[in-house]
């Protein structure tokens, strides 16, 4: 099954100006390639998917933390963007279960109102029933 979101945070578009700032430093001191490197490998190792009723977050280079969710059991998911980050289209995203405390919580992630809308979606088509 190919899925409908599937995507890790976004370096440029989360933090543009500490990206720039990153390349600065490789061309004046050399030390930015490390920053640059380690920011494309935190980037990287995390990702999202949501494949029909199923979310899968994996994060870990070396060791991986997975969480599954079903889509169903989602009670909210909350999009939090500053005027920056809604320019360059990513943003927070916050999953929420049960309780106070969200599931989880991904820092620059592309497109979040459309993940949120998809799992919207997702929630209310396994509500009805099928006829």
């Amino acid at each position: 099954m190919t899925p409908e979101y599937d995507a890790s945070p976004a370096m440029f578009r989360n933090r543009p100006l500490a990206f720039i700032a990153s390349v600065a430093l490789i061309a004046a001191f050399g030390a930015g390639i490390l920053i640059l490197l380690y920011w494309y490998l935190t980037a990287r190792s995390t990702r999202l998917t949501v494949s029909g009723d199923d979310m899968h977050l994996s994060r870990g280079l070396f060791s991986k933390e997975r969480t599954d969710i079903d889509v169903r059991e989602i009670r909210t998911v909350q999009v939090r963007q500053s005027f920056w980050q809604r320019i360059f289209g990513v943003g927070r995203i916050e999953v929420y279960t049960g309780g106070d405390a969200p599931e989880f919580t991904l820092e620059g992630m592309p497109d979040p109102n459309d993940l949120r809308d998809l799992i919207k979606a997702r929630g209310r088509a396994a509500e009805r029933p099928d006829r």
